[in-house]
């Protein structure tokens, strides 16, 4: 071996889920593609995916830009529920929650294309995305409580504050 080289840790579980840091509350759905005949089907939602059975009652879609950062945003009332559908996204959470036993903790993934994802992300929880693509990447929201146009359950921090320990690189 060559000196200064370094054996690589583990990764990914047997069954290739990635090792990360997980936080309290947070719940990742890898989906898996259904190829067929004339195309690919790929489920997006379902109730036992989700353990607030709270219903659907507001969905929307964002669209992130190649390259867009989209972050940083918490909610106080809300449980956003999001499904990363086309592109290639980097998705970070942070806990906030000074009661939480993984308070302070920072989580990333990636999902999209390759490697759709339902993702519950619990009030406090900070969380931001980008798109780390080419092309156009879109996420879809499934949030606990349909959006308030008079007032906003949306809190914004900027994608570089120095309240959550994270810098976002350019790829």
């Amino acid at each position: 071996m060559l000196a200064g080289a370094q054996k690589d840790p583990q990764l990914v579980t047997d069954d290739w889920k990635k090792l990360q840091p997980a936080i309290d509350g947070v719940i990742v759905h890898e989906v898996l593609h259904v190829p067929g005949n004339q195309g690919v089907i790929t489920e997006m939602y379902r109730p036992e995916w989700d353990p607030t059975a709270l219903p659907v009652v507001h969905i929307y879609q964002s669209r992130l830009f190649p390259g867009a950062i989209g972050a940083w945003s918490c909610h106080v009332i809300a449980v956003d529920r999001l499904f990363v559908s086309q592109g290639h996204v980097r998705v970070v959470l942070y806990d906030a929650r000074e009661d939480s036993p993984t308070h302070g903790t920072i989580m990333e993934l990636l999902a999209g294309d390759a490697r759709p994802a339902f993702l519950v992300v619990p009030r406090g929880i900070w969380h931001g995305l980008q798109n780390l693509g080419p092309a156009d990447a879109i996420v879809l929201n499934f949030p606990t409580h349909a959006y308030k146009y008079e007032d906003p359950d949306h809190w914004r921090l900027p994608f570089d504050t120095p309240e959550i320990p994270y810098t976002w690189s350019r790829r």
